[in-house]
């Protein structure tokens, strides 16, 4: 009979909410994350922590997923609105 992992019955949605817990708050793969120079290398971060945690996303679930599917758009394009520096957006 195959090994199930703790992981395997939840959606793609419940592993990366529990990716995002599990990293949440980790200074370590924060830093890595937000120097992370484009998504590919983000998202071999976050394929190495769902390793690492246990819960076997595929790299398309954590691109297609929210919140990671956000997080990765945002590192590919400038957000449409910035308070901090007055930028509102390519027009």
């Amino acid at each position: 009979m195959a090994e199930t992992t703790p992981y395997s019955q939840y959606s793609p949605a419940q592993k990366v909410r529990a990716l995002v817990k599990g990293i949440q708050g980790h200074r370590r793969w924060n830093e890595a994350l937000a120097k992370a120079p484009d998504q590919e290398t983000m998202l071999d971060l976050l394929q190495q922590a769902s390793d690492k945690i246990g819960l076997g996303l595929s790299r398309q679930e954590l691109a297609e997923t929210p919140p990671l599917r956000d997080w990765l758009w945002f590192k590919k394009n400038s957000p449409l609105f910035t308070i901090g520096n007055q930028e509102f957006g390519p027009y």
